[in-house]
C-alpha cells in the first residue's frame, strides 16, 4: 500500500519526520483539507488548527500548528509552521491553538500597527527637517 513521509519543520528545527502515513488532514481558510498518498502535488496556505495523520504503528496522531505552508511533490509532505504542539487529547490542544496561537496573533497585530505609527511619524518628522533645512 503506498504512504507519504511527513515533516514538520519550525523556524529553527524539525518538529517531526514521520514515515508510513496514509493519510493527511490539515485546516486552511477555505475549511479542512485531506492528502491521500496518490494525490496530486499541491500547495496549501495554513490556518492555526489541528493537523491529524495517520501512520504505520501509531494510529491517528494530532498536532497542533500555527499558520504556515504546506506542500506535497511525490510522496513526501513538507508542512513549515512557526508553531507546533503534539498531543493525545484533541479537546485540550483545540483549546490550545485558540488560546495561545490565535492570542499571540493579535498581540502580533498589535505590535505590527504600533511600529507603522512610529514610522510613519519619523518619516513625518524627516520630511520637516527637508523641507526646512538649517
Amino acid at each position: 500500500m503506498p504512504s507519504m513521509t511527513l515533516r514538520v519543520l519550525l523556524p529553527f528545527e524539525v518538529f517531526a519526520d514521520e514515515k508510513g502515513v496514509a493519510r493527511i488532514v490539515v485546516e486552511t481558510a477555505q475549511g479542512s483539507f485531506g492528502l491521500l498518498p496518490r494525490r496530486l502535488d499541491c500547495v496549501a496556505a495554513l490556518v492555526p488548527g489541528i493537523l491529524s495523520f495517520d501512520a504505520v504503528g501509531q494510529g491517528e496522531v494530532f498536532l497542533a500548528v500555527d499558520e504556515g505552508v504546506l506542500v506535497k511533490t511525490g510522496p513526501a509532505v513538507v508542512v513549515s509552521v512557526r508553531r507546533a504542539l503534539r498531543g493525545k487529547d484533541l479537546a485540550r490542544l483545540r483549546d490550545t491553538v485558540e488560546q495561545e496561537f490565535l492570542t499571540l496573533d493579535a498581540q502580533e497585530e498589535a505590535m505590527r500597527t504600533a511600529m507603522a505609527r512610529l514610522e510613519t511619524g519619523f518619516l513625518r518628522r524627516f520630511a520637516t527637517l527637508r523641507e526646512h533645512p538649517s
